[in-house]
């Protein structure tokens, strides 16, 4: 792994661990381990074009309502943030450094700087982990009022919301979707975004692997990336390390499925027959 690799996982994990993650900060470092050549000095230019644009919105907003217009008039009409179909097969649609600069990016990568702008400014503002499409949230769940930065911050009625939910998934949406996302979730799922991005290019394992190994540092993520990361080393070529997480995985799995712990060691054994 390459210094400045090291250092900026070291940072991710710190924050993670956190008190009060920083979500700005969290999707800024992914995007310097995507691209080294981002540096202190991108991630610094990053959170003074954060504050630039909090600095734009009106003095003496008042209400849910009112914020979500002001940020839809500034970052949707104004700035132009937006997405596309097209930012599905981009890669730095999911990196926030590049999402300031070009101005597309995901549903979630936009919210986010909806989320981040808002926030500085003192807005009531949070995530909302729709099925299938990010949004954002301002208010408390009496005034709620909904935003799509997506859609340039087309503010969205209930009926929207379902409609997005069940056209991108198939399921009913439910009170629960519409509770506000913590940072740490969001992070995890922009770096799931970007492993499926990598997922059908084989020729970007290495995008899959350090997208695995920032999930990893998360203090909450599901075990099964323990095997997923085991995968990919073995994809990669790296068979004996590969074989040795598959075995460390296929102990603590054994407990619950031991029937899915001999399917994954048969694996490991496979990957080391293939070092012959």
């Amino acid at each position: 792994m390459r210094p400045e690799s090291e250092d900026v996982r070291r940072r991710f994990a710190e924050e993670a661990r956190a008190d009060r993650p920083d979500l700005a900060t969290l999707c800024l470092l992914v995007g310097a381990e995507a691209d080294p050549a981002l540096g202190e000095a991108g991630i610094d230019a990053a959170q003074t074009e954060l504050d630039r644009l909090a600095g734009l919105l009106p003095f003496g907003v008042l209400g849910a309502r009112a914020w979500a217009v002001a940020l839809a008039e500034l970052l949707g009409e104004r700035c132009g943030f937006e997405g596309s179909p097209t930012e599905y097969q981009r890669l730095d649609s999911s990196l926030l450094p590049v999402v300031l600069r070009r101005r597309r990016g995901l549903p979630i990568l936009l919210s986010v700087v909806w989320i981040e702008v808002a926030r500085r400014a003192g807005a009531p503002v949070y995530g909302v982990a729709l099925p299938g499409h990010f949004v954002v949230g301002f208010g408390d769940p009496g005034e709620r009022v909904l935003a799509d930065p997506f859609g340039g911050g087309r503010l969205l009625t209930g009926t929207d919301a379902e409609l997005l939910v069940t056209g991108t998934t198939g399921e009913a949406l439910v009170p629960a979707m519409l509770a506000p996302a913590d940072p740490l979730d969001v992070v995890l799922r922009v770096l799931n975004n970007i492993r499926a991005w990598a997922a059908p290019r084989p020729e970007r394992t290495d995008v899959s692997l350090w997208a695995v190994e920032l999930s990893l540092l998360l203090p909450s993520h599901p075990a099964r990336l323990r095997y997923d990361r085991a995968q990919l080393l073995v994809q990669r070529g790296e068979f004996r390390r590969g074989a040795a997480e598959m075995d460390e995985y296929a102990r603590v799995v054994e407990a619950v499925e031991p029937s899915t712990a001999e399917a994954i060691r048969r694996k490991a054994r496979a990957a080391r027959a293939m070092l012959n």
